[in-house]
């Protein structure tokens, strides 16, 4: 079995602990269409593992975007930052959908940067 294994039971934890959205534009698995995925937030490659506290749940769009990434550049500051850890951080400090409801919008640098 190898290191990245994730586990039907543990799946079901983190899709429960995620309330079926993407941790990180929070969109519905209903809206979605597809299944969501295991995202490690922090990715193996930089050191991360598949414990709970690393896991969350992802559309492939975001999960694609995100990639092995662990930092991304603030459009507004030009300086490389952090990216949004849904398990430490909370969602509605870094992002709020615009008004007419179709983009998020990054309200910090590390908002920005997950954008």
């Amino acid at each position: 079995m190898s290191a990245s294994y994730i586990s039907p039971i543990m799946r079901q934890r983190v899709t429960a602990w995620a309330q079926f959205r993407c941790c990180y534009c929070q969109t519905q698995v209903a809206v979605v269409g597809d299944a969501l995925e295991i995202d490690h937030i922090i990715p193996m490659t930089a050191g991360g593992t598949s414990a709970e506290e690393n896991l969350c749940l992802a559309c492939s769009d975001c999960n694609g975007a995100k990639g092995a990434k662990v930092t991304a550049v603030d459009p507004e500051t030009g300086k490389d930052v952090s990216l949004y850890h849904p398990r430490q951080q909370t969602w509605r400090e870094h992002f709020a959908w615009r008004e007419d409801g179709c983009f998020i919008i990054g309200l910090t640098a590390t908002g920005r940067a997950t954008v």
